[in-house]
């Protein structure tokens, strides 16, 4: 019950909270699931009944303040107690309250229903950015905000769809199953997709379960909504559903480029090939806390003239690979292949005037993730 009234009380809220666009304004999205449908339904029948309680209610007490009032010498009764209106006046909440809970526990039981689906996604919520990993298929990717850094400093115009885009949208296929298993690497998340009609916390040590069955291709946006440290407001969901034929397409592209990454591994990288991958990883990930010029931030320490991290190859690699416990410093061990990692190194040891000359190879990473593995 309480995942179903979060759902109705972030539908409500949303209006006013966030710049998820709703069905006309002023009310939760009928959405694209049976679900979200269910859902939306019940909303509007409990509102409904809401609104006739509310103007038997207030009429009858404006009725009863106009037409006893003081001034026309009304007098007030001396009656205590009446057996039969107290009988009734708890029959009928206790007969509307049953009213209500049928439908919405049909509705309950079939939101926590997960069973027998097509398609297991594992979701991930990190600071600030949402991993998608498809299980069983060999697919996972990182999903950051895609809105320009000019966007959001105030120095370009904003997008339609500014705060609500990402690099990699989570892929989904039409009239299937999916059940969405969701944890988190550092804070409690919020995954919410108001037209899914999915909202479910990604908590730290948890696995949280919630489907989606999407009947209609088409992008659908949301957002975190947990408050989950300084960049919360910079970490959008978007969901694409495409037909299954054109789903089946993107997975074989996905697994055909993971395993062109993964050998990749083994050649020599030149250092402009590092440079050029590196800034693109850093400003997807690392940017967003050590700021784009490497400066830093409050407690996210500089890179540029960091010497600490240039003196030490080694210790700079422990820190992207393993993170820094008890700092918002994740592991990236996981999230991002040999070549990234080798990549955003080689970068942040040699940008805004580090010139440290290293350049670290994908293959001394993958080889310090083999030992490390072991």
């Amino acid at each position: 019950m309480r995942t179903l009234l979060a759902w109705i009380a972030g539908g409500l809220t949303s209006v006013v909270l966030t710049p998820v666009a709703l069905a006309d304004g002023w009310n939760m999205p009928v959405g694209v699931t049976a679900i979200s449908r269910d859902i939306y339904s019940l909303h509007m029948i409990i509102f409904w009944i809401c609104v006739v309680i509310g103007v038997i209610v207030f009429g009858a007490m404006f009725y009863s303040l106009f037409r006893y009032r003081h001034s026309r010498g009304a007098k007030a009764a001396t009656f205590h107690e009446h057996t039969s209106v107290e009988v009734i006046w708890t029959a009928i909440p206790l007969l509307i309250l049953v009213g209500m809970a049928v439908p919405a526990t049909a509705t309950l039981k079939n939101m926590y229903d997960t069973s027998e689906a097509d398609l297991d996604i594992m979701v991930t919520g990190q600071q600030w950015r949402w991993r998608y990993e498809y299980l069983g298929e060999d697919v996972a990717f990182t999903s950051n905000l895609g809105t320009p850094r000019e966007q959001i400093n105030g120095t370009g115009e904003k997008g339609e769809y500014y705060l609500l885009e990402v690099d990699e949208p989570l892929v989904l296929p039409v009239g299937q199953k999916v059940r969405l298993l969701l944890t988190s690497d550092d804070v409690i998340h919020s995954w919410w997709v108001p037209d899914l009609a999915v909202k479910q916390d990604a908590i730290p040590g948890f696995v949280n379960e919630n489907w989606v069955r999407i009947e209609e291709p088409g992008i659908y946006r949301g957002q975190c909504t947990e408050l989950c440290g300084k960049d919360h407001a910079f970490m959008p969901v978007v969901v694409e559903a495409v037909k299954p034929e054109r789903f089946d397409e993107w997975l074989a592209e996905r697994k055909e480029a993971a395993a062109q990454e993964a050998s990749s591994a083994d050649r020599e990288w030149a250092m402009d090939e590092l440079m050029e991958r590196g800034q693109q990883v850093y400003g997807s990930l690392c940017a967003s806390c050590h700021q784009e010029d490497g400066q830093g931030i409050g407690n996210f320490p500089a890179l540029a003239g960091n010497e600490a991290m240039l003196d030490d190859v080694d210790w700079h690699i422990d820190r992207v690979v393993n993170g820094v416990s008890g700092t918002a410093m994740a592991s990236f061990r996981n999230t991002l292949s040999a070549v990234e990692i080798a990549a955003v190194v080689t970068y942040e040891r040699n940008a805004w005037g580090n010139e440290s000359g290293d350049s670290v190879q994908p293959s001394e990473i993958a080889e310090r993730l083999a030992d490390q593995g072991e």
